[in-house]
């Protein structure tokens, strides 16, 4: 055969290309994958030794990457799942259409189910594991996503008719459904919240790990379990979505896997129109060290990439932005035969065979059952690194003209007749045109093969899912060796109560009883609050133990990590550290086992940092301790503004199950976390505590005789007057580390003033608060009984004299108990921004020290014609207080 010389640059870069790829072939064939991977290996590092310079990329090309040839059959009945799952989109679709035909309008979306039906019921159906036969699978359902997993709920027989026509009508007769997971709101049927965006894939995150650390602790078996995150490609520009994605990949928790559902739409329109999620997405989880799962293209792709021996068809999938496949979505064949196939004649001619019909059908991978189930099938079978699963759908699959792929769709709540009908007849639900406009919803008989086939799948499976039930037996009792040391006081020592409570902590972890539940939680701030003591005698845990050699070895504590070690140290973040404590809290109903986590952190970084994961912990019935430490907002000297913490007992009022606590005195620490682990483990109370803690130091008095009761219901005569009878009287209100200046104050007013003041101790505003309006709500439901006095209100029926607060927070803590007090009250408190300042000159600033109480004691005392002005002008001099200095609140 005569050679002939290529015409052009262009031609003969063909024909090496071409010869490359022949080459390669050969390769592939003869030596495997593994060969071919290794022989470009080489080649890169042969090129950049020559100076090549080759861009990055962590992506691959925009196929799937399960190709045709690796994929296997699904089990079971395909026709007759693609049946059910037909029947659950028109079971949700007309809950939610139901739900909106009142003239308000009750809210609910239809296109993220409809996007997603393929990947849950894929799932349901072969891969998720319930809790009947041991350790199930733990799924964070994507909220949005809701009125599809009730729909199915309603074919398997687990709720009625009731509960679907009362959706998001929870108060009706019959009880209704919540409008997205909320266990507080079902606590048999839904684990845990995921509707406020991107908590749900973080605390999937610490959920596998924590799986991981009870394993390794022996507190549960090793199992197969594995932890489902359900998200959306809009979800993962919420910054815990992504944020914690190494964490998994460097503990290598292969029992995690992620199901980005990336119909490329948020709520407003593309999630990325410019852009490629799915390749965006990809190249994040791939550099963090991810196994990524790209399901894109549905089979009846895989004869035209068959034939794609140029690669023109993957080059032109990779080139066209998300905005333009939106477009195509809600186009017709011949538009995408134009401008996505016409881009190239050659292109054309792969689909000349094709009728416009046809091009306009072919399904996307996340559509399809068997692309998805290989992929499912390929993460459940990975090891060494979790997987995220990329699968390409179409937002409103299925809803026609009512909204697919619309950027309308998200808000689609309803639809005409018309819609309706189109609906049913794509999907061959077995309703009359005369019915359908009522929208009804369909189950099969109960002896039917839909219904008799997700049963049986579910029973092989485990169980039902999703499925709450709490697997743990409660506690016998509360041991009381631990906690009697503190009762009795330091004997004139200092010791701040950070410091207590760590003592406490030490003992609850040796304890025989309760020590190997103890689940210690810190943020990289173990030292700050003296815990490094607890690294030698507990140990940090690293599922790999400890692979080097701590540069501090050689000393007593130093920084040891063991594969058993009991502390969690999660590094800088308060949101792992938080979904930790979700997991430990939730694992007496996840795991069966009553974990107690104790989370330390700086108290300015908790509530208002971390607050929404605070209130899903509370949802999902977490137990367990929050522990604000460097707590006050001028006893954590020199920080300044970002760190000063005044606030969080106020946020914490807003928890409807938080029980907080801002404790003065060791033994008022030590009622309150006995009481607690009574609470939730004995009396299985579905509550949660804070407790701030300070730093400063001062003596630790003996607990006074009779103080319990008052110490847990928010507050208790520490110490009385010493002269009752004297002619003018004040009642002191103290708290937390300020509680010293008032008893400084009490004995001042006394001494020069002849002033005879009670001191009291509030350990709880809070509760003061809620117990005050329980007895308002009940007086007001029950007028013909004897009133309720709130217990405030006894504590001081027969106490004279002005009332005075004084405490390290907001004034509105103790302004929230005037109303049931016999006389108006003065608060004192940290209203504003802090200053980096010694704590002397803080409380000086905010008005909040010993000289301040004697002052605001002696002006109530004028107010109310007890004393002359004077006196006080005199107070404010002898105590040089500067009466025209700027309103610490505003300045």
């Amino acid at each position: 055969m005569r050679y002939i010389a290529p015409k052009d640059a262009a031609e003969l870069d063909a024909t090496e290309t071409r010869e490359w790829l022949d080459s390669l072939d050969y390769v592939l064939q003869s030596g495997g994958p593994a060969k071919v991977a290794r022989l470009l290996r080489e080649l890169t590092i042969h090129a950049r030794q020559n100076g090549v310079k080759l861009p990055f990329t962590a992506n691959t090309p925009y196929i799937n990457t399960i190709s045709a040839e690796e994929q296997v059959l699904m089990p079971g009945s395909p026709d007759l799942e693609r049946r059910i799952k037909s029947l659950v989109r028109w079971n949700a679709a007309a809950m939610v259409v139901r739900a909106n035909k009142a003239e308000e309008g009750i809210g609910g979306h239809i296109s993220t189910f409809a996007s997603a039906a393929t990947l849950y019921e894929v799932g349901f159906n072969h891969f998720f594991r319930g809790h009947e036969d041991g350790d199930g699978d733990v799924i964070f359902f994507q909220g949005h996503a809701a009125p599809g997993i009730y729909a199915r709920a309603y074919l398997e027989g687990r709720i009625d008719e009731t509960h679907l026509g009362n959706f998001r009508r929870e108060l009706q007769p019959g009880g209704g459904l919540s409008s997205y997971p909320h266990p507080w709101l079902m606590p048999e049927f839904w684990e845990y919240p995921t509707v406020s965006m991107g908590l749900g894939p973080i605390m999937a995150i610490y959920q596998a790990r924590f799986m991981r650390y009870l394993e390794d602790r022996g507190l549960k078996p090793p199992s197969q379990s594995k932890v489902w995150a359900f998200l959306g490609d809009g979800e993962t520009d919420e910054p815990e979505a992504l944020g914690a994605i190494t964490l998994p990949a460097r503990e290598k928790l292969d029992n995690l896997v992620f199901v980005i559902n990336c119909n490329l739409q948020r709520l407003d329109g593309p999630v990325r129109g410019n852009g490629q999620i799915i390749q965006e997405l990809e190249a994040a989880f791939r550099g963090a060290g991810w196994n990524v799962i790209k399901v894109i293209w549905g089979r009846e792709w895989d004869p035209l990439l068959a034939k794609d021996r140029d690669g023109l068809l993957v080059k032109r999938m990779g080139e066209i932005v998300d905005g333009q496949y939106q477009k195509y979505a809600v186009s017709d064949g011949a538009y995408v035969r134009e401008h996505f196939w016409g881009a190239d004649p050659r292109l054309l001619d792969m689909v000349k065979h094709l009728s416009d019909d046809q091009l306009k059908k072919m399904t996307l991978g996340g559509h399809d059952p068997i692309k998805v189930y290989n992929g499912y099938k390929a993460a459940t079978e990975h090891k060494g690194a979790p997987t995220v699963i990329l699968a390409r759908t179409i937002k409103g699959y299925g809803l026609g003209e009512a909204g697919e792929g619309k950027n309308i769709t998200h808000q689609q709540k309803k639809m005409n007749e018309e819609e309706l009908r189109a609906f049913r007849t794509r999907f061959g639900i077995p309703i009359s045109d005369a019915e359908v406009g009522k929208t009804p919803f369909y189950r099969p008989a109960e002896d039917s093969v839909e219904v008799k086939y997700m049963r049986d799948r579910r029973k092989a499976l485990g169980g039902y899912v999703p499925m709450r039930k709490v697997r743990s037996e409660p506690l016998k009792s509360v041991p009381s060796e631990p906690f009697e040391e503190f009762r009795k006081g330091t004997d004139g020592r200092k010791a701040s109560t950070t410091m207590v409570f760590v003592r406490l902590l030490s003992k609850l972890l040796r304890d025989k009883e309760l020590g190997r539940l103890v689940v210690p939680i810190v943020p990289d701030e173990a030292r700050t609050f003296g815990m490094e003591s607890l690294f030698r005698s507990v140990g940090i845990y690293s599922h790999a133990g400890q692979m080097y050699e701590p540069v501090d070895m050689d000393t007593l504590l130093y920084y040891k990590e063991a594969s058993d070690g009991q502390i969690i140290e999660e590094g800088i973040t308060e949101a792992g550290s938080m979904s930790s404590f979700v997991a430990a809290g939730t694992a007496y109903a996840t795991h069966g086992v009553n974990t107690i986590p104790f989370f330390i952190y700086y108290s300015m970084f908790g509530f208002q940092r971390i607050g929404d994961l605070i209130w899903a912990a509370g949802d999902a019935r977490a137990k367990g301790f929050l522990l604000g430490g460097t707590s006050g907002r001028t006893t954590l000297a020199g920080e300044g503004l970002q760190h000063q913490d005044g606030n969080s007992q106020l946020f914490a009022l807003a928890y409807p199950n938080c029980v907080s606590y801002d404790p003065a005195f060791a033994y008022e620490i030590a009622i309150i976390i006995q009481d607690g682990v009574r609470r939730m483990y004995v009396d299985q109370e579905s509550i949660f505590y804070y407790l701030t803690v300070m730093n400063e130091q001062y003596a630790m008095p003996e607990m006074p005789s009779g103080a319990q009761e008052g110490i847990l219901k928010g507050m208790y005569r520490f110490r009385a007057a010493s002269r009752p009878d004297a002619p003018q009287r004040a009642q002191l209100f103290g708290s937390g580390a300020i509680l010293p200046e008032v008893i400084k104050a009490q004995e001042i007013l006394e001494s020069k003033y002849n002033v005879s003041a009670d001191v009291w101790s509030v350990t709880s505003y809070t509760e003061l608060y809620r117990e005050g309006h329980a007895c308002e709500r009940w007086n007001m439901l029950h007028p013909r009984e004897t009133p309720r006095l709130p217990y405030v209100t006894r504590c001081l029926k027969d106490a004279t004299g002005v009332l005075i607060a004084a405490s390290d927070y907001v004034k509105a803590m103790p302004d929230a108990i005037d109303r049931w007090l016999p006389r108006p009250l003065t608060s004192l408190g940290t209203d504003g921004y802090g200053r980096s300042e010694a704590r002397a000159a803080l409380r000086d600033f905010f008005e909040v020290d010993y000289r301040y109480i004697i002052v605001a004691t002696l002006a109530a005392l004028a107010r109310d014609g007890k004393l002359e002005a004077s006196v006080v002008d005199q107070a404010i001099k002898a105590h040089n207080i500067n009466a025209e200095k700027a309103n610490p609140a505003v300045s």
